[in-house]
């Protein structure tokens, strides 16, 4: 016997019981994005790795690090793309969607970052990612929000807090990154390797240092918020009076400073406590340089991206799981003829009755058998159809869930019964 090849570590597969609860978060997510406008592109999964070294920015630990990259064949450098953010713009750049326009996207997919497996954290993991480009207000920050907001509600989800803060333009961002400079350069000495080396690249990054030991350090460091610049401090306190005005609520959290560097202004993550160390469900926020970073003109934009996986395993640890769907109805068929008959029939209600869930048995064997295989299927009703329903021509409707006595029924009458009664 030939051995089993494994899957990959770090990326599974997505079983049938586990799909409900995946539709049921991209379904509900559809339908809000279409409420809103947007609309979907779809990008590759591959990309040229220049296009997430310029905007995910050279000093993260997704470029550094976790980046599956590898030359092709031609020699040029192609990664499996970590993000979809880049690749939205650099399509949109392709096409010439930004210019003169303002546009709302959505696209959702796989992603691919080299990081150690574990709960809630893959190496192939999904992103429904949404943006909305050429907007400057801060009102489609406040949109973006509560749109996310209205999925947790939609998918009955409690635990979600949202988190805010601003990064200011780059500029403030520079007077702030001076600051943290020479704060940490006092306590180099209890700085970790890899703090010391942002230290000299980007020191901001050291904020999203996990280190225990640096915990009361970072506590103590300076705050973005007092190096703000007064337009990107009154563009935040709209985007809050918006969100209150609407009964949204947030914390500030001037630690929020996220893991890209293409990030301006707003930005926030939606946290829950229900999943362990991986909280973060839902992130974004302002990119305004990003477009003009990748060769297009200077375009504000801002967007998000949520994980599906942790949405989904919320779900479950919420007690909102989604079980699979059971038919409606089975159809049983006794005999060479009936099977024969049994599929045209089968195909015809399926066509006459929308919506139906039906299914018939594949496996031969006797009716008692077959009747067995329909009451573990989980189906309302059992169509029963042997040499007395054909020479009548008539189905034998059986109850699986409920004491009624079985009945035989024309066609048409069947049609009619379960159009009226609804197929779920």
């Amino acid at each position: 016997m030939a051995e089993l090849i494994q899957p990959i570590r770090g990326m599974n597969d997505v079983l049938p019981e586990q799909s409900p609860g995946w539709t049921a978060v991209e379904s509900a997510a559809a339908a809000i994005f279409d409420a809103y406008g947007y609309q979907r592109l779809r990008i590759p999964v591959l990309e040229r790795t220049d296009l997430y070294r310029r905007s995910i920015g050279e000093s993260t630990d997704i470029v550094e690090k976790e980046m599956y990259t590898f030359d092709d064949r031609n020699g040029d450098s192609l990664t499996l793309r970590p993000e979809a953010t880049a690749g939205m713009v650099r399509a949109g750049l392709s096409h010439g969607l930004f210019h003169n326009q303002q546009q709302k996207l959505w696209c959702s997919g796989p992603m691919f970052r080299h990081e150690k497996p574990q709960k809630a954290r893959y190496r192939q993991f999904h992103q429904l990612s949404l943006e909305a480009v050429g907007f400057a207000g801060p009102e489609i920050d406040a949109e973006l929000i509560v749109m996310s907001a209205h999925l947790w509600a939609r998918l009955g989800l409690e635990s979600p807090t949202l988190e805010l803060n601003s990064l200011g333009t780059p500029e403030s961002r520079g007077r702030y990154r001076e600051a943290l400079v020479a704060y940490f350069d006092g306590s180099r000495d209890i700085l970790d390797a890899d703090s010391l080396r942002r230290l000299e690249i980007n020191p901001l990054r050291i904020l999203d240092s996990k280190n225990p030991d640096l915990r009361d350090l970072i506590a103590a460091a300076p705050e973005l918020s007092d190096y703000l610049d007064s337009e990107s401090r009154d563009h935040f306190e709209q985007v809050t009076h918006l969100l209150t005005d609407v009964g949204q609520s947030y914390v500030l959290n001037p630690r929020l400073v996220r893991g890209l560097d293409y990030y301006t202004r707003t930005v926030f993550e939606w946290v829950t406590d229900r999943l362990g160390a991986q909280s973060a469900i839902c992130s974004g926020g302002r990119y305004d340089g990003l477009v003009a970073q990748l060769g297009g003109r200077d375009t504000p934009a801002v967007g998000w991206a949520l994980g599906l996986e942790r949405v989904v395993e919320l779900m479950a640890a919420e007690g909102r799981e989604i079980a699979a769907q059971s038919p409606d109805a089975y159809l049983v068929m006794a005999g060479d003829r009936a099977r024969r008959e049994g599929f045209a029939i089968a195909e015809r209600l399926r066509a006459d009755v929308p919506g139906l869930r039906l299914t018939f048995d594949c496996v031969a064997g006797g009716m008692k058998a077959q009747l067995k295989r329909a009451d573990r299927s989980g189906a309302r009703l059992a169509l029963i159809l042997g040499d007395d329903e054909l020479a009548a021509g008539q189905v034998s409707v059986k109850a699986l869930r409920e004491r009624s006595p079985q009945e035989s029924v024309e066609l048409g009458e069947l049609i009619e019964r379960l159009r009226r009664d609804g197929a779920h």
